[in-house]
């Protein structure tokens, strides 16, 4: 198996703020990297741009992950003369807390409620998608989306033991949405 990457990436970057700012540094561990910013930051490979989450409730599936992600997505280039790598950073993209909702699941909320859906129907669709909740989590869940209709998300978050995040369409929405800034 390849080397991971992402890791030895994060690690520099970090050691190149430490380098020019002081801040509070978190860690995996704790959740979020950028703890005072309310930012974690995601790298991954442009071929199969994803990553881990620590699953907290699945309402983050619905109203995002509670933080804003900072994604860097790197190609990998081996040169086999010099037994050597190199990572091209090929985006670079904030997302706002807001924003980090599934997709599919947040557009379907709002056609729901564009028809003038209901609690039930809200349930209805939640257990079709296997949101990973029971009744009451679900009910109560369809309450919160009556009163405050979630914002459109732009990852996709597949459910697991952990969130799958998958980060293609936020690359390719960047800058086409309020919220979503393709900073390289």
């Amino acid at each position: 198996m390849g080397r991971r990457w992402g890791p030895i990436f994060e690690h520099k970057f970090r050691a190149h703020l430490r380098g020019r700012y002081d801040y509070l540094e978190g860690s995996s561990a704790q959740g979020v990297d950028f703890p005072e910013l309310g930012v974690d930051m995601k790298v991954t490979s442009v071929k199969q741009p994803q990553s881990s989450c620590p699953y907290k409730s699945a309402r983050q599936k619905i109203y995002g992950l509670g933080y804003s992600l900072l994604i860097f997505v790197y190609e990998k280039q081996d040169h086999a003369t010099t037994s050597t790598g190199r990572l091209g950073i090929q985006h670079v993209i904030f997302v706002e807390a807001n924003r980090t909702a599934d997709f599919q699941m947040t557009t379907g909320i709002s056609e729901i409620i564009e028809r003038q859906g209901n609690k039930d129907d809200l349930i209805a669709f939640m257990m079709d998608r296997m949101l990973p909740a029971d009744d009451i989590q679900a009910s109560n869940i369809a309450d919160e989306i009556l009163e405050q209709p979630p914002n459109i998300g732009y990852l996709t978050v597949s459910n697991a033991l952990q969130w799958r995040l998958q980060f293609r369409r936020a690359i390719d929405q960047a800058d086409l949405i309020r919220g979503i800034v393709r900073v390289k």
